[in-house]
């Protein structure tokens, strides 16, 4: 069995507070992109995981695939299965390509092996994974807040959009920019995102992570800079980054000449 798991951009990301758990209040938008993993599953006589494509600097063991395994064996007869891996999404750039391959892992069992796991329930074995897998259950348009686990659908369709991800090239450490950002009250709720003209967005929605990211990583910024400079009519970084995204109305006939070499996601 083989599933395709998406990626995903914050569009918005207000760090309202910082929890005692550890974790931070957030208020954001997810909106999930057509770009993919490859996730594939055999049953076989021992369980494990590779992983080809992009580069991970980390034990196999230690990925979110097999934790997802793991936790429904704890509580289901899981025969042994073996995963592999095509990774296009890279990591520390702020698309969720982890998360993703989690909830997907969750759902493919669930399929495959009829478990019979309703919305709810495989939202909370995600959630043990991490703070943004329940959203992938659910894949669609939301707008999150909490640890980004609490989700209300959102009436969001930039289809008729060009969307442009670039990646300048730098990992960014989610735990650094956690513990870098400064909590502050929006200025604007992200849930009447509906209601704005996407060419409104740039004077309204903001990303708290900038601040700070781009003071370490300037080249950032000029990524996002360079996007506004060829005409999007918004663009962000999405999550903690280091990923950027410029959504066009039309896209410049120049583009791919221009910046082809950093370009993750075109559509």
């Amino acid at each position: 069995m083989i599933v395709f798991p998406n990626a995903k951009i914050n569009i918005g990301l207000n760090v309202v507070s910082r929890r005692e758990d550890g974790y931070h209040d957030l208020e954001t938008v997810f909106y999930p992109l057509p770009y993919t993993d490859a996730l594939e599953m055999a049953e076989t006589g021992v369980t494990g995981l590779t992983v080809s494509g992009i580069r991970i600097d980390a034990d196999p063991d230690d990925n979110l695939v097999l934790k997802a395994y793991n936790l429904l064996k704890k509580d289901f007869d899981l025969p042994p299965v073996q995963f592999h891996l095509h990774k296009v999404i890279p990591p520390g750039r702020g698309l969720g390509g982890g998360s993703s391959d989690a909830a997907y892992t969750l759902i493919m069992l669930n399929d495959y092996f009829s478990l019979g796991l309703t919305h709810d329930l495989l939202s909370g074995y995600a959630a043990l994974t991490g703070a943004d897998c329940p959203y992938f259950i659910q894949n669609k348009p939301v707008f999150a807040e909490g640890k980004g686990d609490k989700l209300t659908p959102l009436n969001i369709d930039i289809s008729k959009y060009h969307i442009i991800v670039l990646d300048p090239g730098c990992f960014v450490s989610t735990r650094q920019a956690y513990e870098n950002v400064v909590p502050v009250k929006p200025r604007f709720c992200l849930k009447e995102l509906p209601g704005i003209p996407v060419d409104q967005w740039k004077d309204l929605i903001v990303n708290d992570f900038e601040t700070t990211v781009f003071e370490k990583f300037p080249v950032i910024k000029d990524y996002k800079e360079m996007l506004y400079g060829l005409g999007a009519v918004y663009a962000s970084m999405s999550g903690s980054g280091s990923s950027v995204y410029g959504i066009f109305g039309q896209l410049p006939q120049n583009l791919k000449k221009i910046i082809q070499k950093s370009i993750l996601f075109a559509v």
